[in-house]
Formats: C-alpha cells, sequence, structure tokens
C-alpha cells in the first residue's frame, strides 16, 4: 500500500495540491484514491477511470489538461494494482477475483468523493479495463436502480472484448478449465512479472510516443511497488465473464448516460470492432475511431491527443441536463 503520490520523476510536470486518501471498499478490501481541484471555480469534476495495470501518477499531464479545463478530479488504484492492496503473495500478479468487485472500488469512489463535497455535475472518464467498468456501471447501475451519477462519459480504448485473439473461445475455455485446476493464481501461459513499459519501446502495442511511453518506466524506477507485470489466469477468467455481458442484445438498454467510445484505429490490444458495434446497440452510445492510434490513446502523439481533446471539449458538457435519447 502507499499513502501517498509518489514525487515526478525529473521531467515530467505533476499537479499540485492533489490529495490522497486510503479508503475501504464494502467488502473491506483497501485502495489508494487521490482528488486534484482546479484553482478556479470548477465546471464539475471527471471520476477518472485506469485500465489495468495503471496507477494514478501516471496520469500526471492528463489531470494537468483537466484541471486547465476547470475540471476537479477524482480517480484510485484498482483493487490489485498500483498503491492499493495486493491481491497475490507475488505483488507482480495482475489478479483479480471478479470484475463485479471492481464495482465496489468505483462505488467507495464516488462515496469518498461526496464526502469530501468534490463539485457537482459528474462525468466520467475511462480507459481500457476501466471502460469495461464503466460499461457495467451505466448499464446496470450502482445500486439498486438503473440511476447514474455520471451526467457524461467517454471511454478510451474500452475493453469490450480482446483483441488478436486467433480463437477466443477456445482462451475462454482454457482459461475455464485451467482455474478449475486450481491454478487461477497463476500467470497467463508465458506470462511473467515484467511490466509492459518495461520492455523496448519499439513494437510495443500502446502507443508511437516514446517520451510517454518512457515515462512510465521512470515512474517505476521511482518506485517499484506501482509495477504490475502480466495478468493471471483468474484475471483472464474474470474478464470474459464481464465480456460475455456485452455481447447481448439487450447489453446497456437502461444506460442514461450519454456516452462517447473513442477508439484508436490502430489498437490491437482490445476489438476496437466490437466496441463499435456494442456503440451502435447501447441505448445513448456512439462512437469515434481516431486514425492512428494505438491502444493508449492518451499516451499517444500529439495529432492523435489532440483529436482526442477535441472530441472531449465537445462532448463533456455538464450542465446539460437531457437523458440519453
Amino acid at each position: 500500500m502507499l499513502d501517498h503520490l509518489v514525487p515526478a520523476p525529473e521531467g515530467i510536470p505533476f499537479p499540485q495540491g492533489g490529495e490522497v486518501a486510503l479508503i475501504r471498499a464494502s467488502d473491506g478490501f483497501c485502495l489508494r484514491t487521490a482528488f486534484f481541484r482546479p484553482p478556479d471555480a470548477p465546471r464539475g469534476t471527471i471520476f477518472l477511470l485506469q485500465g489495468r495495470a495503471e496507477f494514478i501518477e501516471k496520469y500526471a499531464e492528463v489531470y494537468i489538461e483537466l484541471l486547465a479545463r476547470g475540471f476537479a478530479i477524482a480517480t484510485l488504484d484498482w483493487r490489485g494494482q498500483g498503491g492499493s492492496a495486493r491481491l497475490m503473495k507475488e505483488p507482480r500478479k495482475g489478479h483479480v477475483e471478479d470484475f463485479a468487485d471492481y464495482q465496489l472500488d468505483l462505488k467507495a469512489l464516488l462515496e469518498e468523493a461526496k464526502r469530501r463535497t468534490l463539485p457537482e455535475p459528474y462525468g466520467l472518464l475511462a480507459h481500457s479495463t476501466g471502460g469495461a467498468v464503466a460499461l457495467q456501471a451505466l448499464a446496470n447501475g450502482l445500486d439498486d436502480t438503473a440511476a447514474s451519477p455520471f451526467r457524461r462519459a467517454i471511454l478510451c480504448a474500452p475493453l469490450v472484448d480482446i483483441g488478436q485473439l486467433p480463437s477466443k473461445w477456445g482462451a475462454r475455455a482454457l482459461a475455464r478449465v485451467l482455474s478449475l485446476l486450481g491454478m487461477a493464481g497463476f500467470y497467463i501461459p508465458f506470462g511473467k512479472g515484467e511490466a509492459t513499459h518495461e520492455k523496448p519501446f519499439a513494437g510495443n502495442p500502446l502507443t508511437q510516443d516514446e517520451q510517454r511511453f518512457l515515462r512510465a518506466r521512470q515512474w517505476y524506477s521511482a518506485e517499484p511497488r506501482l509495477t504490475l507485470g502480466d495478468p493471471t489466469i483468474g484475471w483472464v477468467e474474470a474478464a470474459f465473464e464481464c465480456l460475455a455481458d456485452f455481447t447481448a442484445p439487450d447489453f446497456g438498454q437502461r444506460n442514461r448516460t450519454p456516452l462517447l467510445m473513442l477508439l484508436g484505429a490502430e489498437d490491437h490490444v482490445t476489438d476496437t470492432r466490437a466496441a463499435a458495434d456494442l456503440a451502435t446497440r447501447m441505448r445513448g452510445a456512439s462512437s469515434l475511431t481516431i486514425t492512428g492510434a494505438r491502444h493508449e490513446i492518451l499516451f499517444e502523439r500529439d495529432a492523435q491527443r489532440a483529436a482526442f481533446w477535441a472530441a472531449f471539449d465537445a462532448f463533456m458538457v455538464l450542465t446539460e441536463q437531457n437523458p440519453a435519447g
């Protein structure tokens, strides 16, 4: 566990005044959260939900850009990664028992933000695995109703399905069998504790911007406890269980939050086609594909990031009160 924000390595700008809180989800799991407020009267609060193996500090550049737009920020490290409590003895194993547990994390973050009186209205910005969590929350609600606390939501490269698997059915069946054999806590086949950003930049599937790619490595050097390696078989099985819900014809028909999916044309980590298809079926959803972007759109080259922020500025108008059509 980390009870603070790691000081930024040399050359990486980081916003001042961030507040860190260690909180507990309803099942008792300990989470690291962070909150930022703009210097002037805020326009609302953006809840930023990271992807698998990420951590709060990685989004420093994004926080600065959101604060400059007048938004307060609430964010967290998901259970099992970043500065939150880990689930495995080997801390570099990326594990979760059930993707529904991430809903408990999100609900705890919302409760803490309200306790701290972060200003409404609320917007949602989620990446990859955070996008899968957001989709479930928007479609099903975070309590006994389908009501959403979010006025609008943008999902970057959401994990609607896994990209470039030759047989998704076969991979899901294999994960299930291996879990039943007691191997849920093992790394995926050929997996190891090395993070993607610790590997060479050349050929990476995340971004074409070398400087932004290497920043994550600088954070790892500053605080090795932030590092997470490959997922476990149990994480993959839990992911497949979640992703199966997105294929249901009626998924998201109770959604009341206008939703924009921003997809990378060169993303091979998640399945862009599956995400675009879901956007045509889900109530109140639409999608936009950003030319030249790989999986981490927010850490891409300036041209792709400019396209993201243009879409963000046009869409994230929190003062509108009309529900999704």
